[in-house]
């Protein structure tokens, strides 16, 4: 996701270690999972709150240096779409995190509204 854009800045940098260290991994495990990514094989979440959080993660990706592509966005609508959300609500489901991420809503608060949007 962060390089979608073409650029990895130094703020998308700081949250893809964020997100690795919240999940167990060292920063510099991070970096070098990011520095050979063309051979990482992706599993998709089995739960709705899985892919919740991750389509969350990918949307702060997307704003972490305060720039949201359209790229971006379709690419973070697209994998939604591909983790099992149906079609109808992918869109809204992007931009309600969007919206949540930038008006300062924890992820708990956003998830909350996901949850009865989406009837998770």
């Amino acid at each position: 996701m962060a390089k979608i854009d073409g650029h990895i800045d130094a703020a998308e940098m700081e949250h893809i270690v964020s997100i690795g260290e919240r999940k167990g991994m060292r920063a510099q495990d991070v970096k070098a999972l990011l520095a050979d990514c063309h051979n990482v094989k992706l599993s998709m979440p089995n739960n709705d709150l899985d892919r919740f959080d991750q389509i969350y993660d990918l949307v702060e990706m997307m704003l972490a240096d305060g720039i949201v592509d359209d790229s971006e966005m379709d690419f973070c609508i697209d994998i939604a779409t591909k983790m099992g959300f149906r079609k109808a609500v992918v869109g809204v489901l992007v931009k309600k995190i969007t919206t949540g991420v930038k008006d300062g809503l924890s992820r708990e608060e956003i998830k909350n509204e996901a949850i009865s949007f989406l009837e998770l």
